[in-house]
């Protein structure tokens, strides 16, 4: 298994090592806004994460649909077409994988190749049948906070407290979840950076990272390369946003924040940078 020499154990069924875990991205998609396709077939994506896995994640979320704003949906078999693959061949490598995907029969397949998490954006919002199979197959699953579909979802980027309104919906999930028969111990939360969220949204969500905690259960933040980082980052002279794969500097600064606010994993497309952050921000917190 690729974890290094780091003790890997699972509390309350979800995967945890001695610090905040650093889950590289695999897209499998043609229109990604952060690395526009690189990935697309099968054997270039299973090669790129092998080196994600070389560059010390400690596990994989391979997803075949593109949630960028304004992005439209593939069918489900294209989806399926497009994950399967790798997902079969990197688990067995030893990788953990996790299935970025709001669909039911997509995460059953991917499940059945060997993934061993569901990462679903939508929180079960998408699909119905989400939350049922998470319960029958007792699997670990990331719920992200969502308002809607990437085509139109930054329409609903409207808040008096960003915060509390994330955390309040949130907990919605989490009743939705309980009624549904899911085990609550496997269950990680994502406060959605990007997602029905403007720039400032995600900055008072990451200033106030650790009011989360009110939800009790651990948190993914995925803050990798999104376009409030780019935003920050202009040129001084054009205004031009900085462009995303010239991100991963001002990702991993957010990854070390994440991990010292007491994230239970970060998301990150270039590994490397964000697996040194999570282990100064561990390191500091010893001082």
């Amino acid at each position: 298994m690729w974890v290094g020499t780091e003790a890997w154990r699972h509390v309350d069924g979800l995967p945890v090592v001695d610090r905040c875990l650093v889950m590289g991205v695999v897209n499998v998609t043609p229109d990604s806004f952060s690395d526009g396709g690189e990935w697309f077939e099968p054997a270039a994506a299973i090669k790129h994460g092998r080196e994600l896995l070389a560059e010390g994640a400690d596990l994989l979320d391979v997803g075949g649909e593109s949630t960028r704003p304004g992005a439209e949906r593939p069918a489900p078999e294209e989806e399926t077409r497009r994950v399967l693959p790798v997902i079969e061949a990197l688990a067995a490598d030893g990788a953990l994988i996790s299935v970025d995907t709001m669909r039911a029969g997509v995460a059953a397949l991917a499940l059945d190749a060997g993934a061993v998490m569901i990462n679903d954006v939508s929180g079960g919002q998408a699909d119905p049948d989400m939350h049922a199979l998470v319960a029958e197959r007792r699997t670990p699953y990331v719920c992200m906070h969502w308002r809607g579909h990437s085509i139109d979802m930054q329409n609903k980027a409207e808040y008096d407290d960003v915060v509390a309104e994330v955390i309040a919906e949130l907990g919605e999930r989490i009743e939705a979840m309980r009624s549904a028969g899911i085990d609550l111990s496997r269950v990680a939360l994502d406060p959605g950076l990007g997602f029905a969220k403007n720039a400032d949204h995600n900055w008072e969500i990451l200033r106030r990272l650790r009011e989360f905690a009110v939800l009790e259960r651990p948190l993914l933040i995925g803050a990798s390369r999104k376009a409030f980082l780019g935003r920050l980052l202009a040129d001084e002279q054009t205004g031009e946003p900085r462009p995303a794969v010239r991100r991963d500097e001002a990702s991993a600064a957010v990854s070390a924040l994440a991990a010292a606010a007491g994230a239970w994993c970060v998301r990150a497309h270039a590994v490397a940078p964000s697996a040194d952050a999570v282990r100064v921000a561990k390191r500091w917190g010893t001082v």
